[in-house]
């Protein structure tokens, strides 16, 4: 029964059945021109939301070496004189 519905509905409307002007080979329709873009637009956010993920874990890397450091030594003077808080020296 289906099989018998769907050849009438071809028969009824072909051009339903026909497929795209892309599909035929009209190169310069406004169907290919959307698709075109619509890839392209799709693409750039894809390289976008990828670097944005590549420079979040570069900047992980460099914040995670940078708190490996020793501190430099006038800082390390300062970190440990806990006796002297709050007097000013001239």
């Amino acid at each position: 029964m289906r099989t018998l519905l769907f050849t009438f509905v071809v028969l009824a409307v072909p051009r339903v059945a026909l497929a795209c002007p892309v599909c035929f080979g009209q190169v310069d329709s406004s169907a290919l021109t959307a698709a075109r873009w619509g890839v392209i637009t799709l693409l750039a956010i894809i390289v976008a939301v990828l670097a944005a993920f590549a420079s979040f874990f570069i900047y992980l890397i460099r914040r995670a070496k940078f708190a490996e450091m020793p501190l430099p030594v006038e800082s390390a003077r300062f970190a440990g004189s806990d006796s002297q808080e709050g007097i000013a020296q001239c």
